[in-house]
Order: structure tokens, then C-alpha cells, then sequence
């Protein structure tokens, strides 16, 4: 791996990648199959990923005809990265089981080990035989959506496929790692602009609040709407403010103090609610909601939007907050909903939901047009990354333990096989145009 970096850092050409060897082995993040029970007894927020991730020598896989090798830059932690390590809800050795199950090449993926992580940003350096628009030496970023295009199932909208994987955390030989394989229909172009740990943050969030706001598949967000945002300046939160900024509407951010509002407030976001300094209790009890706190977040909803109920809300909370997203949200209108981090077992008055016509979408993740649009925006310095801390990859347990206990904003990056921030930056023009400020605004 280091003579493939020393052939990226002297810019040499997709022929002379090309023609490196693939080394036998490479240093990844692992989680292993028989420490599976290692945290049973043990409260989720005790269970620590820094005694469950490893940084050790996997093998190199077999390379099947519509993949690549990347030599990984750069890679991020996303909430899966933290489940995977804690082995919530379930160990994620069954899905690779059932990969393994399924044909010679799936067979792969049921190992004893799982190379986690589904962000990427780095370097062609192999193509399979039936790859066409991708060759060694293409600067890339990676998104998640795993899928076998020769499912009918996977047509039209890929993420009703039914053997639709996310890679990284139900398929093995993920991102946080010095080398990926990856299907060749998840490659796009990675931002000129951008440095690899800038790049590889964005492409899971930001396709999924994409989907969720502006793609034909979810709330389909139109110019003049207002949209409740739930943790507004976390991972998905600080891009769907950006995605209603960038589309003509009006952000309403949720957040929990007034550092996290300030920071909205820099991004453009001018009606924010700090959900702690109001003490929204809107549970009485482990089994009872309170309506009369529904009815006070509406009222505070209105006050900061030009008096009036919002058109969508951006759901990812789950139980804490469904009853008061249902109710808060204006008659006709559209709650769009991608995660549960506060529990799945959701609850709301239905009165509220059918006699004023609202709707409830689900949403996972996007679709290839759906990424590929996003990261079009990303290039164009529409969206920006959000980019707050970067690690070393030998340090991914204390990087999965600040996600897991919600110690920071945005996104953390890890350092693959870049040896050190502020690389990767193909067009300095661009990224003068578009502004260090902006770019940068949430390592500010």
C-alpha cells in the first residue's frame, strides 16, 4: 500500500496504477465474529467501540467483474459504523451470511471478520472485466447503495430492490480501511474542490437527506416551503438545512443548545427552536405522550416561522419525537422519516394524522441518481461538507465512541491512506470561488 500512495502523492498516471501490484493483504477496521456477545448484559450507551474495533491485516478478496479496487483516502463514521462495533440491533455477521449464501461471489463476505464502514473517498487502482466508465487513476468518492442490477426488483427505484444492501454494514470489505472493494455502479466523481477527508464524509448523508427532501421519492420539497428539522446541525440535520436553504425554502432547525443554534444561525438558518432551553417534555411517562407539550412546540413552531405550521418535517428520532412531529406539522402536510435513534416503536394520535390528511413517507438512504445528484450539488459548492474532526484510522474506536455518545456535530473523517490533512485539492480556483468560510464553516 505504500508504493500505491507514493504513486497517487507523485500524481502518477492511470497506466502506471494500473500496472502496481495489489498487495496480499491491507490494514482495515474489523469488527470479529467471535466477540459478537462480548457487550451482552451491558446498557447500550456503556458499550464502547474501542474494545470491539479493531485496526489489524485482512486479506485481499478476489476482485469480481463489476468492481474496483480504491485505494481508500479517506474514509467517515456513520451511526452504522457505531452499531456494527456495538452489535445493535444484531450482530452484522448475519448479513454477510446471508451474502454467503447466495452465490461464489457472495461467498466472500462470510468471514470471521467485518471490514466496516460505508464512506469512502480515494483512487481507482483496479478494475474488473466488465467495469466501463471507471479505470484506474479516477479520483473518486463512494456511496452505499449496494445492489444487484440484474434483480428486476432493482429497477426504477433501487432502493426497493430486494436483495438491496447497505455496503459497509451488511456487505464486507467496507471504507475504514486502506483498501475497498466497491461495486463500479457506486462510483462518482469526487468534488475537485475538496480535500479526501471533505470528500468522504458526505455521500451517505447527504444522499440520504436528499432523498428525504428534494427527490421525487420523498417530501418533494418545493420553493416557499418551511421544513421542521430535527437535530439540525448532526449528521443528515446540518445537509437537509443546506438542501431547503439551496431549494428556495425556509429551515426551521431543532437543536440543543445555544452553541449548536449559533452555528445554524452562521449557516443562514434563522428560525431555530433549542429544544433544551424550552424543556419539551413531550413524554409524561414511558407510555403516555402529553399533548398540551405537542400543542406548546407547535406554538413555539409558529412563533419563529412567520406564524405559520411547517410544510414537511425531517423525522429521525423515532419515539422521543414522532407524536409531536404528527402533530406539529400543518394540515396536508408531509413527516419523511429515515431512522429511529431514540427507539422504533413509534407512537401518535392518529386523530391528528387522518381528519387533517397528512402524510408519513419512509425513507432509507438514495438511490444511484439520487447520490449522484447530491454529490453534483457537493462539486457546484451548493451543499457544503460538514466536516468537523478528523482521525487517524488507528484511532476509529475513539471516533465511533464521540458518534455513539453524540459528542460532536456534523461528521467526523478518518484518515485512510492520507497521511495528513488538507490533500486531495484537484481545482484551488474552485475552492477560493466558492469560499474557505463556507466550506469549512463547521470546523469553525
Amino acid at each position: 500500500m505504500r508504493q500505491i500512495l507514493e504513486a497517487i502523492q507523485s500524481d502518477a498516471t492511470g497506466v502506471e496504477l494500473a500496472g502496481l501490484e495489489i498487495p496480499e493483504s491491507y490494514r482495515a477496521a474489523i469488527v470479529k465474529r467471535d466477540e459478537a456477545t462480548m457487550f451482552e448484559g451491558v446498557d447500550s450507551w456503556d458499550k464502547d467501540p474501542r474494545a470491539s474495533l479493531h485496526v489489524e491485516e485482512v486479506a485481499t478478496p478476489e476482485l469480481a467483474p463489476d468492481e474496483v479496487y480504491l485505494a481508500v483516502m479517506a474514509s467517515s463514521i456513520n451511526f452504522n459504523t457505531v452499531w456494527s462495533s456495538i452489535f445493535e440491533p444484531l450482530p452484522t455477521f448475519g448479513f454477510l451470511d446471508r451474502m454467503g449464501r447466495g452465490n461464489e461471489w457472495g461467498k466472500r463476505h462470510s468471514l470471521p471478520y467485518h471490514v466496516v464502514g460505508s464512506d469512502a473517498s480515494g483512487v481507482v487502482v483496479r478494475v474488473g472485466s466488465a467495469v466501463r466508465n471507471w479505470k484506474p487513476g479516477d479520483r473518486v468518492t463512494v456511496h452505499c447503495n449496494y445492489v444487484d442490477d440484474q434483480d428486476p426488483s432493482a429497477h426504477n427505484d433501487s432502493m426497493l430492490a430486494s436483495n438491496q444492501l447497505i455496503w459497509g454494514f451488511e456487505t464486507n470489505f467496507g471504507g475504514l480501511a486502506d483498501l475497498a472493494v466497491v461495486k463500479a455502479n457506486q462510483l462518482m466523481p469526487k468534488p475537485t474542490h475538496l480535500t479526501w477527508e471533505e470528500s468522504a464524509v458526505n455521500a451517505l448523508c447527504s444522499s440520504t437527506s436528499y432523498r428525504m427532501l428534494v427527490g421525487g421519492n420523498g417530501a418533494q420539497m418545493k420553493q416557499g416551503d418551511s421544513v421542521l428539522i430535527w437535530g439540525a446541525t448532526g449528521g443528515i440535520g446540518g445537509y437537509a438545512v443546506q438542501y431547503v436553504l439551496n431549494g428556495g425554502g425556509t429551515p426551521v432547525g431543532v437543536v440543543s443548545s445555544p452553541e449548536r443554534a449559533a452555528l445554524l444561525n452562521r449557516m443562514g438558518c434563522e428560525a431555530v427552536i433549542d429544544r433544551r432551553a424550552e424543556n419539551y417534555q413531550f413524554w409524561s411517562d414511558e407510555n403516555t405522550q402529553d399533548e398540551s407539550e405537542w400543542r406548546r412546540f407547535g406554538k413555539k413552531i409558529r412563533e419563529v416561522n412567520n406564524g405559520e405550521d411547517v410544510d414537511i418535517v425531517f423525522e429521525h428520532p423515532g419515539r422521543s419525537t414522532m407524536g409531536a412531529s404528527v402533530f406539529a406539522v400543518k394540515r396536508g402536510g408531509t413527516i419523511v422519516t429515515c431512522a429511529a435513534t431514540s427507539g422504533y416503536m413509534v407512537e401518535f394520535d392518529n386523530r391528528h394524522f387522518w381528519m387533517r390528511l397528512k402524510k408519513l413517507i419512509g425513507s432509507h438512504f438514495a438511490n444511484y441518481a439520487e447520490s449522484y445528484a447530491a454529490n453534483k450539488l457537493l462539486d457546484q459548492g451548493r451543499i457544503q461538507p460538514l466536516l468537523t474532526t478528523t482521525y487517524d484510522l488507528s484511532a476509529v474506536g475513539d471516533a465511533a465512541l464521540a458518534v455513539h455518545h453524540n459528542e460532536v456535530e456534523g461528521k467526523l473523517g478518518v484518515l485512510c491512506l492520507a497521511p495528513s490533512e488538507g490533500l486531495g485539492i484537484s481545482d484551488p480556483d474552485k475552492r477560493a470561488r466558492i469560499g474557505e468560510d463556507k466550506i469549512t464553516i463547521f470546523r469553525s
